[in-house]
């Protein structure tokens, strides 16, 4: 029903990891403060449900925390709930000062109180605090200080005592310890002596009755230490080791196993010790409590330990298998390699070379902490060759021998080292160093120097030999190069020879084979081809993952390390599976990742400080089925207000949703909002959800750490909200669903469609009505339009007559225009006759100009008679010239309305040739035509235009043609 890793580190602060000084693996101790449960500093018990909630009895009421929220139930008195427990009905009972009852869903799911103190007479309702609660068969115990309360079958019994100190299960046996008169036992309904008082040592205070074998229990007491209870005989148990003391205040007693038990203190923390009584571990605030004040300790299903301490709460994950190794000789040095050699492991870090010596256990990392430094300085790599011991240092190349350093080479720094059998009977020993790859034979005297292998000078710190002795080397930022150690020939493979890229290529030898980790799956070598290609053999299980790192396992088992995440490839099945862990993922130290698989309880992996530890036999057993459920759905609409509080059923129960259960909902409270979560309670967590809201929602959405979802504006109909979780094993819960109506709002309920029905029925009738009258009115008013569109035509026909008459006069009107226009057009035509004709005439009088011009210039004294008759006759046609002229100032008035009389009239000091000038301004002639006209140069014309305008008294700035043609149009009106 749990998960094995949760959301702890995403959801709070103060994790503490310790440095043990007793194992070398340091478990992880979680620390929740009152500002992150936001109740009280102490707590007194602590109880786990049928779907793995947990319960804290706390100063101020009942905690419970479901993996990713807290929350409070007090009293309803308020006051300090010493104790909880549950009972066979799986009603959670609490009890505190003055007041005892159970918690208990309401009706919509929300744990509520109900409180037994009613069913107390009067007298005995006053019982300060509940210190301890049993659930003995069908009943259920509460002890105060001096009563001890039966609830049974809803009553109440009481059993009176000056003094009762301790109440609880021995042996499947109801206990109860009596000041005065001993322990005491509970049969047939009445409490018999067990151990009289006589034989219990003076000041004995029972704190808690744990099992111890089958037959016996622990015994842990507040002042006179631990005992060992066998039938109805204490035997006290000596303890030993850690300086413990045999009269300590012992709170609490747990079995974490067959042989190991923890013991906590009210002011040491808490002891782990084996059957025989010796202390092999102490927790305390230097293995990463709060505080060593311990009040009460719980197991939960999971087999990790919850604390509650007088300030807090504190959760170690007891069980989890991985464990970080880092003791303070370390100096949080970074982890490169380490390897088994001769009973002892060793590791090479930043810090230096440091040796453990290796115990008899199954799991190293419960070993004791015993390291010793054999060397200190930035150290490579660790290998075993040939049964030595090979160190790679920044400072050379050393074989390790009765913990001392022998340098072999020393001229660069070294990476690895691989055995290289080319030869019979020859060792030799191929070494990865910061420019290439060095040769060494091994011989019986030690190690012979053969000097770089070929020309490659390129740093090999990854190196692989395949089955021909062939020597492979990969360089993050240049490729894969293949090395010959007989003919020392080396070649250069890139992208062009298949390699999905030319950088972040990692040489690995993995089942006898060669191979190459890329940014896009596992790659081998084609020795036909000559180029490398996707291996067959990992397509199915790699992918196009980007692999940096692999490490083959003795049990087959492939780890590799993806991007920043550590995985590993099970072979234990019939189909290898991925698992991831998620512990670890951004802590490997990242480009010298490193593995070191001793077998499955001892896989070693390099960090950025120390090393981790992973019993994977036990990690893949904590994988336990994934549950989620939905703890809390509200309606969101204006105030929220609670629906389900997370409970279907009773507390203790794993119920579903019943039919019954499902709430109906006003439409008004359409929008909901939903909170969910699962139940894990160790390590680091990827759980993911998704949510579907069927009625709603298309799919199911996206995984999501989100714990909560919002819906809004629902519209009315019955939805069911579905969440399931899933972990990083991608093991997924089973869906766990809330199931809801929405109703529709009041316009679209049966009474509402009712109320229309009748409405519509009314609206029918009354239109009924309205049409009956309508057509009575509309024969009424038949007549009158009839009678009305008569004298409309009569209308129509008088209107048609008068729009006859007047089209007859627009066509009168319209035939004089016309006529008009074409007397126009005939006057303007005998104008620009008459204009031309003028023209011609000055043409004339230039020649008898020039002919007059042409005679004064002969020299002759006489003229001739023939001479003088032809310039005669020339002369003779000056007259017919004024006459035109005037022809043509009689015509040119006619057609622009007396224009040149208007302007006579106007400009009495306007003479003959400007009126021309105006008469040719106004024809639109241009200066060259004028000046023909008026028989003068265009400057002549330009000077007449000038003259002009100062007797019109024309500004500068008004175009003169403009002037006169304002004047013709004025006149023209």
């Amino acid at each position: 029903m749990f998960s094995r890793t949760i959301i702890f580190l995403l959801l709070f602060a103060g994790v503490l990891r310790a440095s043990s000084q007793t194992y070398i693996g340091q478990r992880e101790t979680v620390n929740f403060d009152k500002k992150q449960y936001n109740g009280g500093t102490q707590n007194w018990k602590i109880r786990q449900d049928a779907q793995g909630r947990m319960y804290f009895a706390n100063n101020e009421g009942v905690l419970v925390f479901d993996g990713a929220y807290w929350q409070l139930y007090p009293l309803p008195n308020k006051t300090i709930v010493r104790s909880i427990e549950f009972g066979k009905d799986r009603k959670l009972y609490a009890g505190g000062q003055d007041e005892l009852g159970y918690f208990a869903p309401g009706n919509n799911g929300q744990l509520t109180f109900t409180s037994l103190k009613n069913l107390l007479p009067k007298a005995d309702q006053n019982f300060s605090d509940i210190w301890d609660i049993v659930a003995y068969g069908d009943d259920v115990f509460f002890r105060s200080h001096d009563k001890i309360f039966r609830y049974s079958s809803g009553k109440m019994a009481i059993y009176n005592s000056s003094s009762w100190l301790f109440l609880g299960l021995y042996q499947g046996q109801l206990i109860a310890h009596d000041e005065q008169k001993g322990v005491l036992v509970f049969k047939n309904n009445n409490w018999q002596t067990f151990i009289e008082k006589k034989d219990l040592p003076n000041g004995f205070y029972i704190t808690s009755v744990c099992r111890f074998g089958e037959n016996s229990s622990l015994v842990t007491t507040a002042k006179n230490g631990v005992f060992v209870l066998t039938g109805n005989q204490l035997k006290n148990w000596q303890l030993s080791g850690f300086d413990i003391g045999g009269q300590q205040a012992f709170s609490a007693a747990v079995a974490i196993g067959e042989n190991n038990y923890l013991l906590s203190t009210y002011t040491n923390g808490i002891y782990q010790v084996d059957e025989n009584g010796t202390v092999i571990e102490k927790i305390s605030k230097k293995e990463g409590l709060q505080n060593t004040n311990v009040r009460c300790m719980f197991m939960d299903v999971n087999h990790n330990i919850w604390l509650g301490l007088d300030n807090g709460i504190d959760f170690i994950a007891f069980n989890n298998a991985v464990k970080h190794i880092n003791p303070a000789v370390f100096k949080d040095g970074s982890g490169y390699a380490m390897v088994k050699y001769q009973n002892a492991l060793y590791f090479s870090m930043s810090t230096g070379i440091y040796k453990f010596p290796v115990e008899d256990i199954a799991d190293l990392s419960y070993a004791k902490n015993n390291f010793n430094v054999l060397a200190e300085g930035l150290s490579w790599h660790l290998s075993v060759v040939n049964d030595d011991l090979l160190a790679g240092r920044d400072d050379g190349m050393f074989k390790i021998s009765e913990d001392k350093l022998l340098p072999i080479y020393n001229a660069t720094g070294f990476w690895l080292f691989e055995p290289l059998l080319n030869k019979p009977g020859t060792n030799l020993i191929a070494a990865g160093n910061y420019y290439g790859v060095r040769l060494f034979e091994r011989t019986n005297t030690g190690f012979i120097d053969k000097g770089n292998i070929g020309k490659y000078y390129e740093s090999a710190r990854f190196m692989a030999v395949d089955a021909e002795s062939n020597i492979w080397t990969s360089h993050p930022t240049r490729g894969i190069y293949k090395i010959s150690p007989d003919n020392a020939q080396v070649k250069m493979y890139t992208q062009a020879q298949g390699l999905p890229s030319t950088l972040n290529n990692f040489v690995f030898k993995i089942r006898n084979r060669v191979v190459v980790a890329t940014e896009k799956g596992v790659y081998e070598y084609d020795a036909s081809a000559d180029r490398f290609e996707p291996s067959e053999a990992y397509k199915g299980i790699f992918g196009t993952r980007s692999l940096r790192y692999l490490r083959e396992d003795p049990s087959g088992n492939i780890w590799f390390v993806q991007e920043k995440s550590l995985g590993v490839v099970d072979y234990s099945s019939s189909k290898p599976t991925i698992t991831y862990i998620p512990e670890l993922t951004d802590k490997i130290l990242s480009g010298f990742e490193n593995v070191y698989p001793i077998n499955d309880n001892n896989v070693f992996i390099g960090s950025e400080n120390g090393y981790y530890h992973i019993n994977y036999a036990k990690y893949k057993q904590n994988i336990h089925p994934l549950s989620v459920f939905i703890r809390k759905v509200k309606a969101t609409a204006g105030a929220d207000s609670l629906l389900f509080g997370g409970y279907f059923g009773l507390v203790n129960d794993d119920n579903k949703q019943l039919p019954s259960n499902t709430r109906s909902l006003g439409y008004l409270w359409n929008s909901l909002h939903f909170e969910y979560s699962s139940p894990v309670f160790e390590g680091q967590s990827n759980v993911t959800y998704s949510y579907y809201l069927e009625g709603f929602d298309q799919e199911w959405s996206a995984w999501s750490k989100k714990t909560e979802k919002d819906y809004t504006n629902l519209s009315a109909g019955t939805y069911t909200f579905m969440v399931k979780a899933r972990n990083h094993q991608n093991n997924e819960s089973p869906v766990s669903v809330y199931t809801f109506t929405i109703s529709p709002p009041w316009y679209q309920t049966i009474w509402a469609y009712l109320v229309y029905l009748i409405l519509f029925s009314y609206l029918l009738y009354f239109v009924y009505q309205q049409q009956e009258k309508r057509h009575i009115r509309n024969q009424q008013k038949e007549l009158l339009i009839q009678r009305q569109k008569n004298e409309e035509e009569q209308k129509q026909m008088a209107y048609l007559h008068q729009l006859e008459l007047e089209r007859s006069e627009k066509e009168v009107v319209k035939l004089k225009n016309e006529k008009l226009e074409s007397e126009i057009e005939y006057k303007n035509s005998e104008l620009a006759s008459s204009a031309m004709s003028l023209v011609q005439k000055k043409e004339f009088i230039l020649k008898v100009k020039d002919e007059l011009q042409r005679i004064n210039k002969s020299g002759k004294d006489v003229v001739e008679t023939v001479e003088i008759k032809k310039i005669l006759r020339l002369l003779s046609e000056e007259k017919k010239v004024n006459e035109e002229w005037e022809q043509f100032s009689l015509h040119f008035n006619k057609v622009h309305a007396d224009f040149l009389t208007v302007i006579k009239d106007r400009y009495p000091s306007i003479n003959q040739q400007e009126l021309k000038l105006c008469a040719y301004l106004i024809m639109n002639l241009s200066s060259k035509e004028i000046a023909q006209l008026m028989a003068i140069s265009v400057r002549g014309v330009e000077i007449s235009r000038y003259r002009l305008r100062k007797k019109l008294q024309i500004p500068t700035e008004i175009n003169l043609f403009e002037f006169l043609f304002e004047i013709q149009r004025e006149i023209m009106k």
